[in-house]
């Protein structure tokens, strides 16, 4: 692994591209790294995950329009479509615009956090289309999301666009083209073009996490892979990019982000290192921010030790910046604490989250979401009483480079009327790679069935498993396999009429 320094050039002082962050991207994308036998596992782990999450997601509303607007775009040999007839193919960039929704609209795929947040997995929508359309076989796929998957955490890792108010999808546009390159075994500067423009044309504001969350919280993933895949497709025509994206005098970083005196630090696989930064990330147990998993677990403990929640004076939770500032009441956002609010607010609101947990001792990625739920009298006084604080040791432990010590928990402190207190405290949730009860393969299958339930036959359920299992032996024209067909009847529709 080596750190490469990114700051700003002005001009005159012209960059060779060999020195850029994106031509370092593009080399390592284009390398011929042999693949981790952990990291393929992993990445049919992710594939289950995100089609568990896609499933169950299905007849949401903007997953449904997500559909919608990929079904007037047919095409004889193209991708398919979770849910629909995978005799029925369209165009790639359409399809990774659709299953993307499909996959980010519950918020409860995989996550890797650091100096920003991220959800590698969207990277495995737009990859899957086009390997379809351009009927690749198990091994390019594999290839070219574990590159992704690598591109995006080191991108993660030394790059902060939160602070900016950036949303971080504009690391995922480069990863995904990043994968693209190297699924499709392009050449270096084809690839670094690719990165370029990917991230150029996906920077984009957190106003979509933040006030009134609209269901652009799910389109946006779905969007910056979409873009990259045009991304791709232009430059493999010939065409350029904005150059240097990263460095230049007018640059994402130079006008965007840190300015013109910023200096960041990337760490990147060397060439032909196999890459494992896939092994870093993890997925969720539970439908919610990644940041309130280890809470939803200290929750479920806290309710099996309080006799009676009705007596709760107030609840103090001592966690990191990102979690107090982002989810917590340091976002200072009204939202969070209105019962009235969208699912997507809701699912960002660690105080609600916290709340619901206590009370229910589980958590349901429906049920717990209801407007009926989010009204409940109990739960708004719960709600109400806590507020959330920045710890400087749980900071530290969010920013902690190594993956075994790092970690996103908290410690909770509960006061009753009669100022007895109850405390508990986690680092990791127990689903983490290095929590209680880390989720292994049965886990990912569990969680498919759990999710799929009443939706999928069992035959076509099976089906998939022993299909996406056998991924590395999938052969070309083969990956259709890795849709997943609902009964037709199932299927929700939206006929209010658009352009498409």
């Amino acid at each position: 692994m080596l750190l490469h320094k990114v700051k700003v050039y002005p001009s005159k002082n012209h960059l060779p591209k060999k020195k850029q962050l994106a031509w370092k991207i593009a080399e390592i994308a284009s390398d011929n790294a042999k693949l981790d036998k952990n990291s393929i596992d992993m990445v049919i782990n992710r594939i289950i995950d995100n089609a568990s999450v896609a499933i169950a997601s299905l007849n949401r509303r903007p997953v449904v329009s997500a559909r919608e607007m990929a079904l007037g775009h047919s095409r004889k040999n193209g991708a398919t479509l979770f849910g629909v007839n995978s005799k029925l193919k369209f165009d790639c960039e359409w399809a990774a615009w659709a299953n993307g929704t499909a996959v980010r609209e519950l918020d409860f795929h995989d996550t890797f956090l650091a100096a920003d947040y991220s959800h590698p997995g969207d990277n495995i929508p737009p990859l899957l289309a086009v390997a379809q359309q351009l009927k690749k076989n198990g091994k390019d796929l594999l290839r070219g999301i574990i590159t992704a998957y690598e591109v995006q955490v080191n991108l993660v890792k030394g790059i902060c666009l939160h602070k900016h108010k950036v949303d971080h999808i504009a690391h995922l546009g480069p990863s995904v083209a990043a994968g693209i390159g190297s699924m499709l075994k392009l050449k270096t500067d084809t690839i670094y073009q690719a990165v370029q423009q990917a991230l150029h044309v996906s920077i984009s504001t957190r106003q979509s996490r933040k006030g009134e969350i609209s269901s652009w919280k799910a389109y946006a993933p779905a969007h910056a892979g979409k873009l990259g895949i045009e991304a791709v497709d232009r430059v493999m025509r010939g065409e350029g990019a904005p150059s240097p994206i990263y460095e230049g005098e007018d640059s994402v970083i130079a006008r965007i982000l840190d300015g013109k005196n910023a200096k960041y630090f990337i760490p990147l696989p060397k060439k032909n290192e196999s890459k494992k930064a896939i092994l870093e990330t993890y997925t969720k147990e539970y439908s919610a921010e990644y940041q309130a998993q280890a809470l939803i677990d200290i929750a479920k403990k806290l309710n099996n030790k309080i006799p009676d929640l009705n007596n709760i004076k107030k609840i103090d939770i001592f966690t990191s910046h990102h979690t107090h500032y982002v989810i917590g009441t340091g976002a200072n956002d009204p939202q969070k604490m209105d019962p009235n609010a969208s699912r997507e607010t809701l699912d960002h609101s660690i105080m609600y989250i916290f709340a619901v947990a206590l009370e229910d001792g589980d958590w349901h990625h429906v049920k717990s979401y209801t407007k009926s739920r989010a009204n409940k009298k109990s739960t708004i006084k719960i709600w109400k009483s806590i507020k959330t604080h920045e710890d400087k040791k749980w900071t530290k432990k969010y920013h902690d480079p190594n993956p075994k010590k790092k970690s996103f928990g908290a410690k909770v402190v509960i006061t009753m009327n009669n100022n007895k207190k109850y405390s508990e405290e986690l680092e990791r949730a127990d689903a983490h790679p290095y929590g209680l009860r880390p989720f292994k393969r049965n886990n990912y299958i569990n969680k498919f069935k759990i999710l799929t339930d009443k939706i999928l036959s069992p035959k076509e359920s099976n089906r998939f498993l022993r299909d996406v299992q056998n991924l590395n032996n999938l052969k070309n024209g083969q990956l259709n396999k890795l849709n997943i067909e609902v009964n037709k009847k199932y299927l929700k529709r939206n006929y209010r009429k658009g352009i498409f």
